[in-house]
């Protein structure tokens, strides 16, 4: 996939969303968990590829099923039921259920339709990627085109660059403030 390229942690991270992200999150001494439904787990290869990456991820899940999202990843129930697992709140939900459940200062999660085909009445490519982490979450929702391999590889990039954009704005807002890192 290439997405790590096996940059050790302290390397520079211009040409790799994943070890950008696990440097920023190995300065700063925190931590990271995944939850994948879409994805079917290669956001955490992605991650795992980075040489150090033990110091702070923690693990993940892959919760290809619906009902595993809910016994695994703590979505609830009644929420899956109403509006199925592509969603926002849904995708919201597994990234709160991964960190807490992981353990994790920050949450990553993906969720959507790969295709070939619809699923639920959901379009292929409509796909959500969701962080939660010390200070709230944010969704992001993707209208994606091209074949399933093209919306799952683009999920991860997307799913890493809004984790990196939430590291970022916390560290703007701890500045701010005058917080240091921990």
């Amino acid at each position: 996939m290439g997405l790590g390229g096996g940059a050790a942690v302290g390397e520079e991270s211009a040409g790799s969303p994943a070890a950008g992200v696990v440097h920023s999150l190995a300065q700063r001494h925190e931590t990271l968990a995944t939850v994948e439904s879409l994805t079917g787990g290669m956001l955490a290869a992605s991650i795992v590829e980075i040489a150090g990456v033990s110091g702070i991820y923690r693990g993940g899940l892959v919760v290809y099923a619906t009902e595993l999202k809910a016994t695994l990843a703590g979505v609830p129930p009644e929420l899956l039921a109403e509006r199925g697992p592509v969603d926002p709140d849904v995708a919201a939900a597994l990234a709160a259920g991964g960190r807490q459940r992981c353990g994790a200062d920050w949450g990553l999660a993906t969720t959507g339709v790969a295709g070939p085909e619809p699923q639920d009445d959901k379009p292929v490519g409509l796909v959500y990627v969701a962080v939660s982490g010390p200070n709230g979450g944010e969704v992001r929702q993707l209208d994606l085109d091209g074949g399933r391999d093209h919306v799952r590889s683009t999920a991860v990039i997307e799913a890493l660059r809004l984790l990196a954009e939430r590291i970022h704005a916390d560290d703007a807002e701890r500045a701010a403030v005058g917080v240091g890192r921990r």
